[in-house]
Order: C-alpha cells, then sequence, then structure tokens
C-alpha cells in the first residue's frame, strides 16, 4: 500500500462519491485507525474532530457506505473512497448530499429522509 501523508493532527481528508453516479455526498477525516477499518471492514469509518472519537458512517442512521475503490491524489494527502450508499441520504441533515446549498445559502436539493425521524429531537441530545 502507498504511504499515506496524514496531516499534523493525524488526519486525513477522505471525499465521499457514490460509484454510480459520480456525485459527491460528504467530506470526512480519516485518522489512521478509521482508513485501517475502512479497509478492513468494507465501510466507511471517520474520524469526528468534535468528538475525538473514530465513528462509522451509519451507526446510528443505518445509512451505511460500501467501499468499492480507494484512491488517493498525486500528493498522497487526499482520499477519494467510490461508495455504494444504502440508505436514502449521506448527510446528517437529511440530504443526499452534504453539499446542497450554493454559496447564497439556498438549497439547490431536497431532503430525501426526515433526521428527526432517523436521529430523534435534537433537544433530546
Amino acid at each position: 500500500m502507498l504511504e499515506v501523508k496524514y496531516d499534523e493532527k493525524g488526519l486525513i481528508p477522505a471525499i465521499i462519491q457514490d460509484i454510480a453516479s459520480g456525485e459527491v455526498l460528504m467530506m470526512a477525516y480519516m485518522n489512521e485507525e478509521a482508513l485501517r477499518k475502512t479497509i478492513e471492514t468494507g465501510y466507511t469509518h471517520f474520524y469526528s474532530r468534535s468528538r475525538q472519537k473514530l465513528w462509522k458512517k451509519g451507526e446510528t442512521s443505518g445509512h451505511v457506505q460500501e467501499v468499492k475503490e480507494v484512491l488517493i491524489d498525486c500528493d498522497k494527502d487526499t482520499l477519494l473512497i467510490k461508495v455504494i450508499q444504502h440508505g436514502p441520504g449521506a448527510c446528517h441533515t437529511g440530504h443526499r448530499s452534504c453539499f446542497f446549498r450554493n454559496l447564497e445559502g439556498r438549497e439547490v436539493s431536497k431532503k430525501v429522509f426526515s433526521e428527526e425521524e432517523v436521529y430523534g429531537s435534537r433537544d433530546n441530545q
């Protein structure tokens, strides 16, 4: 396996792309353990900078990402992970993609699931 260049915090950005449509679903960070678990299990795992812990995408929602291919850029400091997105969406807001707003703040795509039904009320968290 090629050497991966992690940043000073031990993280590497990972762009997640739908393998069939080419749509970019999300971007998250991986540390060495998250990348290893992703490769070992065939499902995306990330490192949460805010919670300071490893997490499997879809562990709460069931909207897991089945890994089909992992690519690395020319500088070896960014990953592109092509997946089959199981479930209606990748974004915790209820959208298929995390990239659902333009720079003016207008939504350019509709929600595909209710985040309240999937994750519960934010008041309960």
